[in-house]
Parts: structure tokens; C-alpha cells; sequence
């Protein structure tokens, strides 16, 4: 008995987590109690030292000392003082009158402010919850197929978990040991991939079957311009105002400059144009805009400077992800005092869910910590890596069956436990087959984004389910999310047909030390030649193997 434990305690340590999992056990405390309780049977059978535990302290406190984690509180607070001080309101009003007049209309205006809200939140609960609070009634009305709306309320919200300040690409990037800028540039272009690729689908109904997507009637139409227009083409000539002042300014100022950096702030010359001209035009009664085009600028320019602004800032390397995190809090709270609309009760609402959150994040990586010390001691991680290694087709056959697995488990797991628990798992193996850790990360958050939308667990479908009318039924969510599924599963095919949608600046890794340049010069010779010295291996063996581990905390 003892010689068969001594040969399998990595994957009975694994079994025994996922059976713990499976019986419904807090995820922190089933990770923590596994780790402790297999490294106490190591211990009595030979294979860890005591000394192993030492670790733990430091451990725990590297996490407490984590800057990269500091993020996650500053931009959950930022989305939950935005939706919860009415932006998602105002936009979903307005982007609907805009989208009213065409047969599927009111989707179109989910799915973009589902990004919009994506790229200023970072939180799927609240915009899945606001949006389902305040356009499932509103297509209902107007004959939208029940399943048809529910799913593409479900699936814009979900793109807050790969659309930047995603907070899973956070936890993917510290679990990476890669940049969160740089998993913020690779997440970008997938996720307006596939917030088209939504849009696609929906015009795909409305031509196959228009009934399930009709358009707004007349009567719904609030905005009404004088002359009767629509007001779109006074819209349109704002916008090719906007984007020549961007383009002139990015002329002049682009000289001898990176071009993220004249992108960003060519964007935010280009949206501060467009909000000056309203506002001149509101201020003094010039009547050069359509009221449509005056209420689509004063309600979608300040979060798309807030993206701009937050996100811009950290692709050019101006500010950490957590400095940016605190410069859009900030952004947001001046903008919920600009609408008149922050009180005690709702910051106190903001802070008490962004502790709740954080706590969580906080308990199941210390978890995860523990679990992955004991895993590691018993050699866990080499036969992960051998498991993986071994398998058919090489780097194919392995995103293959870690995409298969990650997919199976979504539908038990949610983003953060499968961050926690899997990805240290499959990180090393990646990097050995020579796999670019941030496009796997960008591609597994893409494939993580489905544990979202499937059952029995998918969040989304529980916060649609709890503010959805009762004449919505549980089986017509879970239904109408089964084909934005299918649309995650081939983004995740696309990003491994086409890495090339994955782009970052491929900087070093965190942590990783640059190799020591030294002058070395022979006697009687005269130019130095010079000698790349790499950081020191570490002898391999047993002692070796401990050392590594009471040394991962810092």
C-alpha cells in the first residue's frame, strides 16, 4: 500500500481535490485542506521534509506583498461605481434610439455597449445584471424571440472577462509571471473579434428569420429632430470631425514618438474635439447638431475617454495596471459627480462588493498556494508534464486537449478557480514546448469565457435568471446561449488558426533577469570582445527541488 501511495500521490492529490470540488466544498478551503493533508502523508511517508511548511508564511505574505493583485480592487471599483451611478442606462437608451430604426436594432445596441461596458467595468455580473434589467423588458415589448435576447444579453455581458481591465487577465498574467499590459494588448483585438462575430450572428437571424429581431416601431422612437430626420448624418459629420482632428494631430505629434503612443493621444484629442463641439453648440444655442448627435456625444464620450485614458496609459507604459486602476476609480467617481449621481449609499455599496471581491480573489490564491506547494514537493508538476508532453501532435495535440479540458471543467468551474488551479499547471508545459505564455493565456481566457454561459453553473445564465420577467424561462436562457458558445469555440479555433490576432511588445518576462554583459580583453589585443554570462542554473536534484520550493513565495 505504501509503495503504490509513494508512486501516486500527485494524481490521487489531484482526484482528491476534484472530488472535494464536485461536492459542493469552498474552493479556497478544499484547495488549502488538500495541500496540507497530502503534505502531512508525505511527510510520514519519506517524500517531504517538514521543513517544506516553512515556506508557507513567506509564501503568504509574497501574495499580501503582490503588486500585479492590487489592480483587482481598484478596477472592480471603477465598473461598480459606473454601472451602479446609471451609465448603463443612459447608454443602452441612447445606442438603442440610435439602432432603433433597423430590424435587430436593440441587439446591436447590447452587444456595443456589452463591449463598452466591458472595456470601462471588467465585471460580468453588472453588466450582465444591467443590461438584463434594462433592455430584456424592452425587447420583449417590441417581439424579440425570448431566446434570441437572452442569449445576447448573456454573451455581451461575458465580454468583460477578455475585453481589458478584464480582472481574469489579471489573474492570468500574475499566474503567467507575464506582463498585464502585455496580456492587455493580446486580449484587445479577439475581443473586438468577437463582439463582431455577435453582430454577425445577429444580422444572420435577421435575415434568416426577421420575425425573431424586428425593428423599433415609430412610436418608440424618443428622439425626434425638428425636420423629422433621423439626425444620423449631422452623428456622422461630428464623427469625421473627431477623426480629423486625431489624424492632423497624430501628423504633427508623431515624429520621433512609439506609435501606441500617438494612437492614445491622438484618440483622446480626436473624442476631446467631438465633446468641446457639443458642448459649444449645447452652450451657446448654435444649432449645428442634430439632438441625436448631441445626446450620443454627451453620453458615450466620457467612458470612451475613461477607456482611452486608463487603458492608453498602460499600453504605452506610462502607468502600471494598478496606477491605471487607481487613475479610472478616480475617473469614475468624478464622472458619477459630474451626473449628479454618487452618495454615501452607493460608495458604500461599491467598497463593501470590492472588498467581498477582493477577499475572494485573495482566499483562493492563498489556497491555490498551498495546494500547489505540497503538489510541487511530491513532484506534481513533472507528471502533469510528462502527462501533457507525451501526448500525439505535439505543440497541436496539446492546445487540443488542454482546450478539451479546460472547456469540460468550465462547466464545474468558474474563470478564477480554473485560473488558480489549471493554469499553474499547464504554464510550464506550454513554456517548454516553446508556446508564447501570453497568447496562451489571451486563448485560454477566451475558452474560459464559456464557463460563463454553460450549464449547470454558468454565472451569467444565474444573474440573467434573477432579473429576467417570469415569462422568460430558464430553458430559453440556457438555449440562447448554446450558439455564442459555439462562437466562443471557434475564436478559440481562430487565435490557433491565426496567432497573429494575439499581438503584444513580446517584453521580458517579470522576474526574468537579462543576461550580464562583461568587456573581456585578452593581453597584447586591442579591442574587447564582449561575453554574455546567463543567470546561474540551479544544480537539479533533491536538495535543489526543496530549495526551489521554500524560495517560491518571494
Amino acid at each position: 500500500m505504501s509503495a503504490f501511495l509513494i508512486a501516486n500521490v500527485a494524481p490521487l492529490m489531484f482526484a482528491a481535490l476534484v472530488f472535494f470540488l464536485l461536492f459542493g466544498f469552498p474552493v479556497a478551503f478544499a484547495l488549502a485542506a488538500n495541500g496540507i493533508l497530502f503534505g502531512l502523508i508525505g511527510i510520514e511517508l519519506g517524500l517531504l521534509s517538514p521543513a517544506l511548511f516553512q515556506a508557507l508564511p513567506e509564501r503568504i505574505f509574497g501574495i499580501m506583498a503582490n503588486d500585479t493583485l492590487l489592480a483587482i480592487p481598484f478596477f472592480t471599483f471603477m465598473g461598480l461605481i459606473l454601472e451602479r451611478s446609471g451609465m448603463a442606462e443612459d447608454l443602452l437608451d441612447t445606442i438603442g434610439q440610435l439602432f432603433g430604426p433597423i430590424r435587430g436594432g436593440l441587439a446591436y445596441a447590447v452587444i456595443f455597449v456589452g463591449a463598452l461596458l466591458a472595456a470601462t467595468t471588467g465585471v460580468v455580473a453588472a453588466s450582465v445584471i444591467s443590461m438584463g434589467l434594462i433592455s430584456l423588458p424592452i425587447m420583449m415589448r417590441y417581439g424579440y424571440d425570448n431566446r434570441l435576447a437572452s442569449g445576447v444579453i448573456a454573451a455581451s455581458g461575458t465580454l468583460a472577462q477578455i475585453i481589458p481591465p478584464s480582472l481574469v487577465l489579471i489573474v492570468l498574467a500574475d499566474q503567467l509571471g507575464r506582463s498585464v499590459g502585455d496580456m492587455y494588448q493580446g486580449a484587445l483585438l479577439p475581443g473586438l473579434v468577437l463582439t463582431g462575430m455577435y453582430m454577425l450572428y445577429v444580422f444572420i437571424i435577421t435575415v434568416l428569420r426577421p420575425a425573431h429581431a424586428p425593428a423599433m416601431p415609430a412610436h418608440a422612437r424618443t428622439i425626434r429632430e425638428a425636420d423629422g430626420g433621423s439626425g444620423l448624418r449631422s452623428l456622422a459629420v461630428l464623427a469625421l470631425i473627431a477623426v480629423a482632428v486625431a489624424w492632423l494631430f497624430a501628423r504633427w505629434y508623431g515624429e520621433a514618438r512609439a506609435r501606441d503612443e500617438v494612437v492614445v493621444v491622438a484618440a483622446l484629442v480626436g473624442i476631446g474635439a467631438a465633446f468641446v463641439l457639443a458642448l459649444g453648440n449645447r452652450l451657446f444655442g448654435l444649432g449645428l447638431l442634430s439632438q441625436m448627435a448631441e445626446r450620443v456625444t454627451f453620453v458615450l464620450i466620457p467612458p470612451l475617454g475613461l477607456i482611452f485614458l486608463v487603458l492608453g496609459t498602460i499600453f504605452i507604459g506610462v502607468a502600471t495596471p494598478t496606477e491605471g486602476g487607481a487613475m479610472g476609480a478616480v475617473g469614475a467617481l468624478v464622472m458619477a459627480v459630474a451626473r449628479g449621481r454618487l452618495s454615501f449609499s452607493l460608495l458604500r455599496q461599491a467598497m463593501d462588493t470590492t472588498a467581498k471581491l477582493s477577499c475572494f480573489v485573495v482566499f483562493i490564491l492563498i489556497g491555490s498556494t498551498v495546494f500547489g506547494l505540497t503538489f510541487r514537493g511530491v513532484n506534481g508538476d513533472l507528471w502533469v508534464e510528462h502527462l501533457l508532453t507525451a501526448l500525439p501532435g505535439g505543440e497541436l495535440g496539446f492546445l487540443v486537449v488542454v482546450n478539451l479540458l479546460v472547456f469540460v471543467l468550465a462547466f464545474f468551474l468558474d474563470f478564477f478557480e480554473l485560473a488558480f488551479i489549471i493554469v499553474p499547471l499547464l504554464a510550464p508545459v506550454a513554456d517548454k514546448l516553446g508556446i508564447d505564455l501570453v497568447w496562451f493565456g489571451v486563448l485560454i481566457a477566451v475558452n474560459m469565457q464559456t464557463s460563463f454561459m454553460h450549464p449547470p453553473f454558468g454565472f451569467a445564465l444565474f444573474y440573467l435568471r434573477s432579473v429576467a420577467p417570469p415569462a422568460v424561462k430558464t430553458s430559453q436562457i440556457y438555449w440562447g446561449t448554446v450558439p455564442f458558445v459555439c462562437i466562443q469555440l471557434v475564436m478559440v479555433g481562430l487565435i490557433i488558426a491565426f496567432p497573429g490576432l494575439v499581438s503584444h511588445d513580446h517584453g521580458r518576462a517579470v522576474g526574468e533577469v537579462p543576461p550580464l554583459q562583461l568587456e573581456l580583453q585578452a593581453p597584447g589585443q586591442g579591442a574587447a570582445q564582449p561575453a554574455e554570462i546567463a543567470p546561474a542554473q540551479e544544480q537539479e536534484g533533491p536538495s535543489s527541488d526543496l530549495l526551489k520550493q521554500l524560495q517560491g513565495g518571494r
